[in-house]
């Protein structure tokens, strides 16, 4: 696929997913990624959109007064977490490229006088900031949406942004096996997060060529198909009383909308009983610039 098109079709399927609502969907989809109750009930309304694909902070080991960059950052869901674990006297950063994306983060920014907090827009291949001023990078479930053209660059500024000794922190969707064509060629598969996933090897090279050391890359064994078995108001797919209203839960095809989540990834021409689980998974990535 071609590059702009990928990127240009990631920016639209973010944008309106920045118009969300369903604050119970966005609670599952992130409890299912190991976040906890504590964690959740300390975020800012409305940051948490239902987009994650694990929890980099469970990795990072954050401390008073460092500075944090979150690659991708949407709304602004682990730079409030990181934020509240580096204190008043460091430094948040999120970087993401959707003008309505950093528009809501902002928002949420300014109602809850997160002073140090900072949103930037950019392109991961390209950050924003200068070399050697974070003590941790983190992201969770973008660098799979960068065209694979531009994959080693991502990890070439992550190395370039960081202090020496400092470490990255991600979770990532990566593939289990090289993934059927239809999937790798299905532009709804790709803003879903399945058809740029890279495979292990590829992950574990581009991490050596950025000079990376340290590298330890685990499966964090979670259930994919979370984002479209999970209704609107935060239900299973099949439990008693459950909503049927989410075309995901329901038909398990991609869709969008303010009343839904955004992460459904089966589109058409892809069989409704495919269980993603089988092709691709959701790994903790940390690493260690030298």
């Amino acid at each position: 696929m071609d590059p702009s098109e990928i990127y240009s079709q990631v920016n639209k399927h973010y944008s309106a997913a920045s118009h969300i609502t369903s604050v119970k969907y966005g609670e599952t989809v992130a409890k299912s990624f190991g976040y906890t109750e504590e964690e959740l009930a300390n975020i800012p309304e409305g940051a948490n959109l239902g987009l994650s694909c694990g929890n980099p902070l469970a990795i990072t080991s954050l401390r008073e007064g460092e500075t944090v960059a979150d690659l991708g950052s949407g709304a602004g869901f682990d730079v409030f977490l990181a934020a509240a674990r580096i204190g008043p006297n460091g430094r948040a950063i999120g970087i993401d490229m959707s003008d309505d994306m950093l528009a809501r983060a902002n928002k949420i920014k300014a109602d809850k006088n997160a002073d140090n907090v900072t949103f930037l827009k950019g392109v991961i291949a390209d950050i924003p900031l200068d070399s050697g001023v974070a003590d941790c990078i983190i992201s969770n479930c973008v660098i799979n949406l960068v065209p694979e053209q531009d994959k080693q660059l991502v990890f070439k500024e992550m190395h370039r942004v960081l202090k020496p000794g400092g470490r990255i922190a991600i979770s990532d969707i990566l593939a289990k096996q090289p993934l059927p064509e239809k999937l790798r060629n299905n532009i709804a598969m790709y803003v879903g997060c399945i058809a740029g996933a890279s495979q292990l090897a590829q992950y574990q090279e581009y991490l050596k060529v950025a000079g990376f050391t340290d590298v330890l890359i685990t499966d964090a064994h979670a259930d994919l198909n979370v984002y479209f078995e999970t209704n609107p108001d935060g239900t299973k797919k099949g439990d008693a009383g459950a909503s049927t209203s989410s075309c995901c839960a329901a038909s398990r095809t991609a869709c969008s909308g303010t009343d839904k989540g955004a992460s459904c990834v089966i589109p058409p021409g892809v069989s409704p009983d495919t269980n993603i689980n089988e092709f691709v998974g959701s790994y903790k990535i940390y690493a260690v610039k030298n």
